[in-house]
């Protein structure tokens, strides 16, 4: 069973596994941490600060200079939602209530954390990686091959999620399109390690 993000920075992932019928088994980031841990999933994009020494391939979910869905806006508090973008809030020393997903795209006036950690590191941010618990050969096969062909979705998909959460139809396509990728390069890899790092300075539970 796969476990799988129910956002919109995953619908071309959703899309390929859907025509594949591969079921899948749906949440938000933190819950999917829980059952990848519990093993009660066998893969999955799971959050970076959990990604750690775990059985990962080269592919996330990934920005470079804005992400647009990882805010911090007025007020204060995590998003229990949340499991990386908490950590790097409290990395960059930001006061302010961490908003993701796609909840985040309709929100106005608010911090872009991706766009905080590029300022302050020059690096993209790799928000999940795509990690296994078993079967890694089957899921090796299974990501490079979603990797391989870009994935049509089709314009009635779009406009229905993105009139779920409140956007336009092209700014969903842009999102996808312009701010969201996933195959992870050196760059990636280096700011990977430097979170993971920055987090193990900042607490020990990581």
């Amino acid at each position: 069973m796969l476990g799988h993000i129910d956002y919109l920075n995953l619908l071309p992932f959703y899309q390929f596994l859907k025509k594949k019928n591969i079921k899948i088994k749906k949440s938000y980031p933190s819950k999917i941490n829980e059952w990848f841990e519990k093993g009660k999933i066998d893969a999955a994009f799971i959050s970076s600060i959990k990604g750690k020494n775990k059985k990962c391939f080269p592919v996330g979910i990934a920005a470079k200079k804005e992400v647009r869905s990882v805010l911090l806006c007025k007020g204060e508090g995590e998003d229990y939602e949340s499991a990386t973008s908490n950590v790097l809030a409290k990395i960059l020393q930001k006061k302010g209530k961490v908003v993701i997903g796609d909840k985040a795209l309709k929100e106005k006036n608010c911090e872009d954390l991706a766009k905080l950690w590029y300022e302050e590191y020059k690096l993209p941010f790799v928000f999940a990686l795509f990690c296994v618990n078993k079967d890694y050969k089957k899921y090796e096969k299974l990501i490079n091959e979603f990797l391989k062909h870009k994935q049509k979705i089709p314009y009635s998909t779009l406009k229905k999620y993105a009139q779920r959460i409140g956007i336009t139809p092209k700014e969903a396509r842009e999102y996808l399109d312009k701010i969201i990728y996933y195959r992870l390069g050196w760059r990636e890899k280096k700011a990977l390690k430097l979170f993971w790092k920055k987090a193990r300075e900042l607490t020990k539970n990581y």
